[in-house]
């Protein structure tokens, strides 16, 4: 049961174990692009890629679903990226349902825990897979992986780096479960964050804030949903960054070097803002922008 790239390589992987795949549960088709042309999920492009059961409710209460997914006789539920499920298809599988979570449980519980885990600019996030209970994210844990977080990454590319690493773990996992060889954790309460969904404004660029807050801001939206800030009337969105040796009033530009690039006060020094995309165009170097619009240094951005 998956939906998004991420679960991609989990259900490669499941596919090509010694365990049948009897059939994938997944999101119906979306509009998708400019043209908001109906499109498959990634998930269910690959299960036709591998000839499987391919399963699309429009909800997953729908008695049809629990009735198709029974006569499967599942020994195993693997979920990974998924919608909650409701009770009665978590009491449907001989071992119940495991799913792939992108953190160490019971830090970051919740629907974006690799993205709030660069915003809060942590050095180490890792892999966990759980047995589902109605609560979410809450379930006894079977396996961990810790996994470092590199001080330039952006969660887009932690995402995808994390991707194959939780297929491989996946699959111990269940390997683990139908040999009867793994014991159930119990997760530290006292020890539980959050990690909820973000809104578009949670991108936006506080220039207020410290250097390193911002930074991790810009690399945890990257790529959704987007750190912006204000310019001229419209957005600018910010896409990379890094430190810069300036000083100034929040918000102002300090420089606008057609070399250099484009350098903004923060509320403790300087960012240089080295991936920028205006409103309307593709992503460019901050030095682009500067030799394409008509930025100069004293200029402010944001509110």
């Amino acid at each position: 049961m998956g939906t998004p790239a991420f679960a991609v390589s989990s259900l490669r992987r499941l596919a090509a174990s010694s365990h049948q795949v009897v059939a994938v549960v997944t999101n119906p088709d979306r509009p998708r692009g400019r043209g908001r042309v109906m499109a498959p999920p990634p998930v269910k492009e690959v299960a036709l890629e591998l000839g499987l059961e391919v399963l699309q409710p429009a909800a997953l209460d729908e008695p049809s679903l629990a009735g198709r997914l029974a006569g499967c006789q599942p020994d195993l539920f693997a979920v990974v990226a998924f919608s909650i499920l409701p009770r009665p298809l978590l009491e449907l599988p001989r071992l119940g349902s495991v799913n792939l979570h992108p953190s160490l449980l019971p830090a970051y519980r919740g629907a974006a825990p690799i993205i709030w885990a660069v915003i809060r600019g942590e050095r180490e996030t890792g892999l966990s897979t759980l047995l589902l209970n109605p609560r979410v994210d809450a379930g006894d844990l079977l396996l961990q992986e810790s996994v470092a977080i590199d001080p330039e990454e952006t969660a887009g590319e932690l995402e995808a780096r994390l991707s194959p690493l939780g297929a491989d773990l996946l699959l111990r996992t269940v390997d683990g479960l139908a040999r009867g060889s793994i014991a159930l954790q119990r997760q530290d309460q006292s020890r539980v964050s959050r990690a909820p969904k973000l809104q578009k404004e949670d991108g936006r660029l506080d220039w207020n804030q410290p250097t390193e807050a911002l930074r991790n801001l810009i690399r945890g939206a990257n790529p959704m949903p987007g750190a912006f800030t204000e310019w001229e009337g419209g957005l600018l969105k910010v896409h990379r960054s890094r430190p810069a040796a300036h000083r100034g009033e929040p918000g102002t530009v300090l420089l606008a070097d057609p070399r250099q690039g484009l350098v903004v006060a923060t509320g403790d020094g300087a960012l240089l803002l080295t991936e920028v995309q205006p409103a309307g165009k593709p992503p460019m170097e901050g030095s682009a922008f500067v030799r394409g619009y008509p930025i100069q240094a004293g200029a402010r951005l944001g509110r």
